[in-house]
Parts: C-alpha cells; sequence; structure tokens
C-alpha cells in the first residue's frame, strides 16, 4: 500500500518527539522520552546505546508492536508522510511485511517449525501481493540465492531446526526481504551468532540494503558493526537521544559525554591497555521510574555542574556537521580531545608453572 502522493526527496521515516509509557498496575513507566530521528530514502540509521535504554521499544513502536501496555503517548511516526500513530490495524496489517519489515533478534522465534523454510518464504508474497504459488516458489529459491546460501533447492525443501544458527538468520532477513520492503529494521540480528557468521551476515546486510534500494533502522549494541553498516548514528541513553549525526562525525567529532564514555570502554585490535586502558562508565544506569532531575547521565558524567545539568528538561541542540545534535548543556565547552588520565601502569602476568598437560591423547 505505497502512498502516491510521497516526495521520494521527503523522509522515509520521520520520528518527532516520541514517547513510550509502559503501564502497571502500579505507576505509568516511561520508556521513550523526545525521541526524534529522520531517516532518509536509502539511508541506513544506527541505533546504539545500552541494554534498556529503548531502542527495541522504539522499533516496535514503528511496527505499532508494543503490547497491551505500551502506549505512544505523545509525538508521531511518519513512514512516506503517513502518521503511523493513527492508523488502524487494516491499514497496518497492509504496511507490515510489504512496505516495513523487522528482523528480531532470536531467529527461531520468527519462524515456524512445522512448516518447510520454501513454504514459510512463498507465504509473504502471496499473502501481501497476491502472486500465484509457482511464482511466489520461483521468488523463494532466487531469494534464498541472493542471501548467499548453498544449494537453495536443499534449503526450501528443509525445515528450521534442519539449519544452523546462521541459516536460520539469512532465510530471516530472505523473509523480510520477500516483498523488497522500503524499510527494514534490523533488531540485533547477529546477538546470537559466533564472529564469523556475523561478519558474513553484516556484508550481506549491506550487499543487499544497496541492491535493494532499502532504508534501515539497524539496532545494536555493536558499535563496530554500526561504524561499517549505517550512515548515521543515534546514540540512546535511559530512553532518550543523546546525540544524532553522521557517523564519522559522531566517531571522530563527539558532543556528548554519554557517547565518549561508550567508545572508551570499548576493547580495540592490538590496542596497548596501558596507552589505551578501557575506561568503565562509573555508577548505574537508573531504572525507569528513577530517572534523575535534569540530565539522566549527570549522576555519572564527569563534566556534572550542579545548577546547570540537574535543572529542568535538557533538549536536542544543533552542533557542527550535517544534521549533527546532542543533548549536554556544556558541549561547546568541554575539550573533547583531552587524554585520559593517567592510570596504574599494569604488567604483563608472568607465566606459572604447568597446572594441565595432556599427552599421547586418543579417542577410543
Amino acid at each position: 500500500m505505497s502512498n502516491s502522493n510521497w516526495d521520494p526527496s521527503q523522509p522515509i521515516l520521520e520520528i518527532t518527539n516520541l514517547s513510550i509509557s509502559f503501564f502497571t498496575r502500579l505507576r505509568e513507566i516511561p520508556a521513550v522520552m523526545d525521541f526524534s530521528c529522520t531517516v532518509m530514502p536509502g539511508e541506513a540509521m544506527g541505533l546504539v546505546g545500552e541494554s534498556g535504554c529503548g531502542k527495541s521499544t522504539v522499533a516496535l513502536a514503528v511496527m505499532r508492536d508494543l503490547g497491551k501496555n505500551g502506549k505512544i503517548v505523545d509525538g508521531t511516526i511518519k513512514f512516506k508522510g503517513r502518521d503511523l500513530t493513527h492508523m488502524n490495524e487494516d491499514e497496518l496489517r497492509k504496511i507490515r511485511g510489504s512496505e516495513i519489515a523487522m528482523i528480531y533478534q532470536e531467529p527461531m522465534a520468527s519462524l515456524n517449525p512445522a512448516m518447510t523454510v520454501g513454504a514459510q518464504l512463498a507465504e509473504v508474497p502471496m499473502i501481501h501481493e497476491g502472486m500465484g504459488k509457482t511464482e511466489a516458489w520461483q521468488l523463494a529459491r532466487q531469494i534464498v540465492g541472493d542471501v548467499r546460501l548453498p544449494d537453495p533447492d536443499r534449503i526450501i525443501r528443509a525445515y528450521p531446526h534442519q539449519l544452523s544458527g546462521g541459516q536460520q538468520q539469512r532465510i530471516v532477513i530472505a523473509m523480510a526481504l520477500m516483498s523488497k520492503p522500503a524499510l527494514l529494521i534490523l533488531d540485533e540480528p547477529t546477538t546470537a551468532l559466533d564472529v564469523t557468521v556475523e561478519a558474513g551476515i553484516v556484508d550481506l546486510v549491506k550487499d543487499l540494503g544497496e541492491k535493494y534500494g532499502t532504508s534501515m533502522l539497524f539496532i545494536s549494541h555493536n558499535l563496530g558493526l554500526v561504524l561499517d553498516v549505517c550512515d548515521r548514528l543515534c546514540v540512546m541513553y535511559s530512553g532518550e537521544a543523546v546525540e544524532t549525526g553522521n557517523v564519522s562525525e559522531v566517531f571522530d567529532k563527539m558532543r556528548h559525554p554519554y557517547t565518549q564514555a561508550l567508545f572508551r570502554s570499548i576493547p580495540l585490535p592490538t590496542a596497548d591497555k596501558n596507552s589505551r586502558p578501557l575506561v568503565a562508565i562509573p555508577g548505574n544506569f537508573p531504572l525507569p521510574h528513577e530517572r534523575p532531575r535534569g540530565c539522566n547521565f549527570g549522576p555519572r558524567c564527569d563534566y556534572f555542574e550542579a545548577g546547570r545539568c540537574d535543572v529542568g528538561d535538557i533538549k536536542m541542540a544543533p552542533a557542527e556537521g550535517d544534521r549533527h545534535a546532542s543533548r549536554c548543556v556544556k558541549f561547546n565547552e568541554i575539550d573533547w580531545n583531552a587524554p585520559l588520565k593517567a592510570v596504574k601502569k599494569q604488567e604483563k602476568t608472568p607465566v606459572g608453572e604447568v597446572v594441565l598437560k595432556m599427552e599421547d591423547l586418543r579417542k577410543l
């Protein structure tokens, strides 16, 4: 159900001042507050942050799948200029799977164990586009080849349990691409995979995005993956977007203390632990109903200033760069290039005596 009045030069996804709460018997729990981001056609937007910061909640809000207790309490979500927050179930059903598709963290949760892979893939265009069975199966075989699975004829006849985790994830990606959606949401699609399979999935997502011209909302806690896949980046903390901008600008010219703290806690290959020590973020992530006044990151921030950082709501403010913005009242005053404080030098642990030795081991 495409919008013929939509101008392709306009954002394909525009989230403005979105607030989401979950309602329990005791209280309203704000999960996302004042969240805004824009995805242009063909663009890949990365959404990063600690577990519990609201990344997946934003994705589920776009799909309008927040369950009985979740509710959008403020703001708008526009897809191709149409506000998803005011659509009824029939309108949403026509868009989900055909124009907006989502890939979840656990592939087996998205696959029916009682149906062959081919039947599940062919079902998508048959339902959304009214395609004939023979043509749908041919398309399923083609898409299985596109996601780089060997022997597509065997794969489409197989059941999900007969495939490995990496193969299942590729099938879920294939299923999401069957109707060539305009927007693909990926919610940590490589969480359960080992690093070699993860690298293959990431390359696959990049190539398919270019091939089909699909816009992407890529959710991950792995900043390395986001740098590799995405054009733009949105950093979330405790339900809020704290920094957004072009990926290279946010990585090279970060303008929020939380973004800086995230980068300092990531181990880099071949980095010397004394010249570039890992620095843990002090304190704990606040519970949704115990957020501090002012800046949510304030109690954990090295640059916190009482009377400025804990007074009133802090809004996103434009920073230097391409659509670059930060939710920090002091970002223009901080020396972002200042070296880390000196740390206690750690010597290498000497090799001790042998504690386990195996020789001439054979399998009987």
